[in-house]
């Protein structure tokens, strides 16, 4: 299989590298694909140094397969110029994640969506990605109706400029400022841009994904907010169902699903923290408690690492399920 990385040298690209070597992809090529001013440049991977190359020649070696993580302007421009030659594309950008013909796809949850038609199929928001892993089994055993989520988000999620804020900061360095204010010793209610109804982005994203890919009746209200942690993203989740809930029983589900890790036991202190999540697959479940202000509602924290089941390793698995189901034909082009 032709695999061609698009952003490969970006935070998300050089973690794709990480998983798909450790999933041990198909690979028979790869493609590592940036920006002009990087084409040239080496990278290692599987213990061979390999050449990056621009989107113009990348497209010309005709991929089976391309992830993306370059932003949305490039997905938009260059995603269908790969599809067009018959290439999938699994896109980590926010560009399709809401386009009514594209699919937008958690493996473990709609993975069986996927079809031979899907040649652009979109990647969920980090923070998304984590919650719904947590929500599904829940949904399916009790419907959820409403969700009350408030994030706090690595700054690995704004990119290698942020953490290099906080380094700064840290260091005493007066330096480039991503953010509008300092991030180190602070916190930030503001996670992307702020929309007209006074909701940012990444709260709306939140709500609408979930709608698309859970269950369009859930209501879901967000606040996104960015700590200064490199780790990965922590959500504080009140879960409203439409009925009565077991602990026991959720406690269950969750030791049989593989994708996630129970950690909660307050006699231990034992509870997910980002701290130990980075550089994990795993999404971490934990403080599972019954909210005593209302019936069927429950509260739990779930973190996972922002770059790897948020981004990387989610894309990845979606390039597994086309393998899976036999949607990409392995060797195609050779």
């Amino acid at each position: 299989m032709k695999l061609a990385i698009v952003g490969v040298t970006g935070m998300v690209g050089q973690e794709m590298l990480k998983v798909v070597a450790e999933m041990n992809l198909p690979i028979t090529e790869l493609i590592p694909v940036a920006s002009k001013k990087s084409a040239g440049t080496k990278i290692t991977f599987g213990g061979q140094e390999h050449t990056v190359v621009d989107l113009e020649k990348a497209l010309e070696m005709k991929p089976e397969v391309a992830l993306f993580s370059a932003g949305g302007s490039i997905s938009l421009e260059w995603a269908p110029k790969f599809a067009a030659i018959k290439c999938r594309v699994i896109d980590n950008s926010s560009a399709f994640r809401m386009d009514e013909d594209k699919k937008l796809i958690i493996p473990e949850i709609n993975g069986d969506e996927l079809t031979a038609d899907d040649y652009i199929i979109a990647n969920p928001n980090c923070s998304t990605i984590q919650m719904l892993i947590a929500l599904a089994p829940l949904h399916e055993m009790y419907t959820i109706k409403r969700v009350v989520v408030s994030t706090y988000q690595s700054i690995s999620g704004t990119g290698a400029q942020a953490v290099k804020q906080m380094e700064n900061e840290r260091e005493g360095i007066n330096g480039e400022m991503v953010y509008p204010y300092p991030i180190d010793q602070n916190v930030l209610p503001h996670c992307d841009i702020f929309m007209d109804n006074g909701y940012t982005k990444e709260e709306m994203k939140l709500v609408n994904e979930t709608k698309k890919i859970l269950d369009n009746k859930i209501a879901v209200t967000a606040t996104a907010v960015r700590v200064p942690v490199q780790g990965g993203h922590s959500e504080a989740l009140n879960v409203n169902f439409e009925k009565d809930f077991d602990l026991t029983e959720i406690r269950k589900a969750y030791h049989e699903n593989p994708a996630i890790t129970l950690q909660d036991n307050p006699e231990t202190n034992t509870y997910p923290m980002p701290l130990y999540a980075k550089g994990k697959n795993d999404v971490y479940v934990g403080r599972l408690r019954r909210d005593e202000s209302q019936d069927n509602t429950l509260n739990m924290w779930v973190v996972a690492d922002n770059l790897r089941k948020g981004a990387a390793t989610n894309t990845v698995q979606i390039a597994q399920k086309l393998i899976e189901k036999k949607i990409i034909e392995i060797g195609r082009f050779a």
